[in-house]
């Protein structure tokens, strides 16, 4: 018997939950050796380690895979699709308190914001600083990421609606049409449109949407994929594609090898230099559907893969999983943390200690997480029902589930 469509809706996805700890520590770690200049100290290791900004298109895959599946499940059980009020208020209750908090440490206690004025504190409140600046605030460089992944919660269920129509329904082909369109928009944004675009105004048109629409999608194809097949919706071709993905899927060790070697790839000049020279748009494309494939690895073992295996059961640990719980809260914190321990310490930019500024950053941030979870990001997420009929359900204080988050 097929689940039906609430128990799909509860389904949850272990393995997500630690891959968005994995995502949250390669961002973490890509940051600290920077900082101690590691990119260049140890050559291809030091490249290497600038290519794990790859945390990023896994957070964006797991973000489309996540976020659309509810508009997936309504047009395979032909139900109502979400509203988008409601989905925007969760959206918003699970990004800003957090966000404000970070914005609010650092515009008070970083030397590099002095002096930014009120209509700045503005921009940066409303992730415009892309669009409205060409650098971000001392302790937030790292939510360039954060503004593009807004920008696709606000677009997704206009998305959707053209992927679904107006009444849910199971358009195959519209999927494959939307898949084509992404890696097209993708394409000419990065071989000319965002150039050019940086080229004529004051802002940072590299940080934008289009050039990421093409992780979104990738997660979103994937979430396609799997309501098709657990609804009984995939044609015959669509159950001989699921079912080479899931042979795929079965071989966890193939696919974290064969990611592991286009990381490498990746740390080649194809994809463009290790430090902050403009990369060519050829590189800057090359690099975007690297990092696109190379989360689809990791990410479909955890989606598609057998659920009772050493892999899944590893996937599954319970202290991976609460990193992962409170991985948003790790990587809104961890650059203000940075910052502090850089201070503190004493220590210069880019002379060495990189073991060490990992590991300090990497344990005051895990606190820091943990009482912002506790404290801002559980109280916050009460607020999820607000205005809706049924009563709000408590924060969970158990084992995370892949639906309530997205980082």
């Amino acid at each position: 018997m097929r689940p039906t469509a609430e128990e799909l809706k509860h389904l949850a996805f272990p393995g997500l939950d630690t891959l968005r700890a994995v995502g949250a520590l390669c961002v973490l770690t890509t940051h600290t050796a920077f900082w101690a200049g590691d990119y260049t100290r140890y050559g291809w290791l030091g490249t290497v380690m600038s290519r794990l900004d790859v945390g990023v298109a896994i957070f964006f895959v797991l973000s489309g895979f996540l976020l659309s599946r509810s508009w997936w499940l309504a047009a395979a059980h032909d139900s109502r699709r979400p509203g988008t009020g409601r989905y925007l208020w969760k959206r918003f209750l699970r990004i800003f308190p957090v966000y404000v908090i970070t914005v609010a440490i650092c515009y008070a206690f970083l030397a590099g914001n002095a002096g930014r004025s009120v209509g700045q504190l503005v921009s940066t409140l409303l992730l415009a600083d892309v669009y409205t600046a060409t650098s971000l605030p001392a302790g937030l460089t790292q939510m360039w990421s954060l503004s593009v992944e807004v920008a696709f919660y606000l677009v997704l269920p206009a998305v959707m609606l053209a992927l679904v129509g107006r009444a849910p329904s199971w358009r195959p082909r519209r999927v494959a049409l939307g898949l084509v369109v992404t890696l097209t928009v993708t394409a000419v944004w990065w071989l000319g449109a965002a150039y050019a675009i940086d080229d004529a105004i004051d802002a940072m048109p590299l940080q934008w949407l289009p050039g990421y629409l093409l992780w979104f999608a990738v997660g979103v194809g994937l979430s396609w994929l799997h309501t098709a097949e657990v609804s009984g919706r995939l044609s015959d071709v669509g159950r001989r594609v699921h079912a080479l993905a899931e042979r795929v899927a079965a071989r966890p060790g193939a696919l974290w090898t064969a990611a592991l070697g286009l990381l490498l790839v990746s740390a080649t000049p194809v994809a463009g230099p290790a430090l902050l020279a403009a990369p060519t748009p050829a590189q800057s494309l090359t690099k975007n559907v690297l990092y696109a494939v190379i989360a689809l690895l990791v990410v479909l073992p955890s989606v598609l893969g057998p659920r009772d295996t050493p892999y899944s059961r590893a996937m599954a640990n319970p202290v991976a999983r609460h990193v992962g719980l409170i991985s948003y809260s790790l990587f809104c914190i961890h650059l203000p943390v940075l910052h502090f321990v850089m201070w503190s310490t004493g220590w210069e930019l880019f002379e060495g200690r990189g073991l060490q500024i990992w590991a300090m950053t990497l344990v005051l941030s895990l606190a820091a997480s943990e009482l912002l979870y506790r404290l801002v990001e559980r109280p916050a997420m009460r607020w999820r029902n607000l205005g809706s009929r049924r009563s709000p359900a408590p924060a969970s204080t158990s084992t995370p589930t892949s639906d309530t988050s997205t980082r």
